[in-house]
Order: C-alpha cells, then sequence, then structure tokens
C-alpha cells in the first residue's frame, strides 16, 4: 500500500514541477519583460513537458486512484500540447481569444474542485483561470497589456506549482492542506 501512495505523490509531484515549468516559460513569454522572447518560444516546452509530461501523470494519477489530479494533469496536458502544436498558427485574434476562454472554463472548473486541497493547490488554478480569462479577454478586445498582466499571473500560478512540487520534494511547509507524509500518527 505504501509504493501505491508514494507513485500517486510522486506523479503528483512531477505533474506539478511540469505545470510549473510550462506556466513560468508560458507566463514570461507573454510579459515581453525579456527582449525577442514571445509566448511562441514556450511551444516545445509546452507541447513536451507540459503537454506530453503532464497527460502522462494525469494517467498515473488516474492508475493510483487521485481523479481529481488526473484529470488536471490530463486536462492541462491535452491544454498544452494543444497550444505548443499550434503556436505560431495564424488565426484570429477572435479565434485565439475563444480558444484560451474554453480552456479558462477548464480551470475554472479545477479551481473549483481543488477546494479540499489548501491554498496553493486552489491558488495555482485559480490563478490558471484568471491568466487565461485576462489572455482571452485582451485578445477579443485587441488590448497587449492586459495580455501582459495575464502572462505576468501566468508566471505567479507557475512559481506557485513550482514551489508546491519542491516543498514536497524537500519536504519544506507548504500551503497544500495535506500533512507532509511522516507526520501523521501511525496506529501500529
Amino acid at each position: 500500500m505504501d509504493n501505491d501512495v508514494s507513485a500517486g505523490s510522486t506523479s503528483s509531484t512531477l505533474g506539478h514541477l511540469a505545470l510549473g515549468l510550462t506556466l513560468l516559460a508560458f507566463g514570461i513569454g507573454s510579459t515581453g519583460v525579456i527582449d525577442n522572447v514571445g509566448a511562441a518560444d514556450a511551444s516545445a516546452l509546452a507541447t513536451w513537458v507540459g503537454g506530453v509530461a503532464l497527460f502522462v501523470c494525469g494517467l498515473f494519477a488516474f492508475r493510483d486512484g487521485d481523479g481529481r489530479a488526473g484529470t488536471a494533469f490530463a486536462g492541462l496536458g491535452a491544454f498544452w500540447f494543444t497550444w505548443g502544436t499550434g503556436a505560431g498558427a495564424q488565426v484570429s485574434a477572435e479565434a485565439a481569444g475563444l480558444f484560451l476562454l474554453l480552456w479558462a472554463l477548464l480551470a475554472l472548473t479545477l479551481t473549483a474542485a481543488a477546494s479540499g486541497s489548501g491554498l496553493l493547490g486552489q491558488g495555482v488554478y485559480g490563478l490558471l483561470f484568471l491568466a487565461l480569462l485576462m489572455l482571452a479577454v485582451g485578445s477579443f478586445a485587441d488590448m497587449s497589456a492586459l495580455g501582459k498582466v495575464g502572462g505576468w499571473v501566468a508566471a505567479v500560478a507557475g512559481l506557485g506549482a513550482w514551489y508546491g512540487a519542491t516543498a514536497s520534494l524537500a519536504k519544506w511547509p507548504s500551503l497544500t492542506g495535506r500533512r507532509a507524509r511522516g507526520s501523521a500518527a501511525t496506529a501500529s
């Protein structure tokens, strides 16, 4: 039984690392803060780390009986894979806005589903929802400044996901709502 728990924990930690790194790259690229680096420059990382690796983490989470993490990682893996393979394609601002808005709905669902996972878990998905919503509205309204703000929000969400995974690995304090492994009293 302990192997099942640690495998689920490992896939969840790896999933949060993949999500965090992808959100950081996408968010920083969307802000325009680094010269000659845009969101589309994160497409390879989004395809393979945010897409494929995150989707596989979702499958492992489902296998381990964690439907919440499985849904989150597989769904977000599909988002990042779709975005990464389509980045740089010529689409209308309205089509890009609709794409982001639809995936913002997934992030909203994940935010609601994470209600028992603590401030960090719910915060990452809430910030992802807010970032995608800002990017969608910015695309619809042709407001690049709102897209840049959305990029900063995505980067903060990425830092939250990265910190949560790092805290889990390093056994640092976190706001996940779960006790660290080994801190709960066990019956003999």
